[in-house]
């Protein structure tokens, strides 16, 4: 099944290193964070928190799902959707290993408290 989104936006998030993720929480001012983005073989974007569910920006996205990722100098609206499915979950691990290799950030993204902090992103 082809992604929701366009197919350059899809192949620029396959190799890019960082994007930032716009999120807020209700009646503050947006606020914009560093993370890493994985496109999986069925062209789904998936984005995970490494600091777990506690982190600011998953906390809000989860609260508010309707955000702004930023790639370059684009700005794309999303909706942020829990993807807790196995094999979802299993297709952002692999993409995090493929993409980043061993680096802490990826061995902390693998950890069994962060896996549940998957989430897909889709076009709104």
């Amino acid at each position: 099944m082809p992604s929701p989104f366009a197919t350059d936006l899809v192949d620029r998030l396959r190799g890019i290193e960082e994007v930032e993720i716009e999120t807020s929480a209700p009646d503050e001012t947006p606020h914009r964070t560093i993370i890493w983005v994985v496109v999986d073989d069925h062209d789904r974007i998936l984005i995970r928190s490494f600091r777990g569910p506690g982190a600011r920006w998953y906390r809000e996205i989860v609260a508010r799902p309707e955000s702004v990722l930023h790639v370059d100098e684009q700005a794309v609206a999303v909706t942020a959707v829990p993807a807790r499915d196995p094999a979802r979950v299993a297709a952002c691990s692999h993409g995090y290993l493929a993409k980043y290799g061993d680096h802490r950030s990826t061995i902390a993204m693998l950890d069994a408290e962060n896996l549940p902090t998957t989430l897909e992103l889709l076009p709104r």
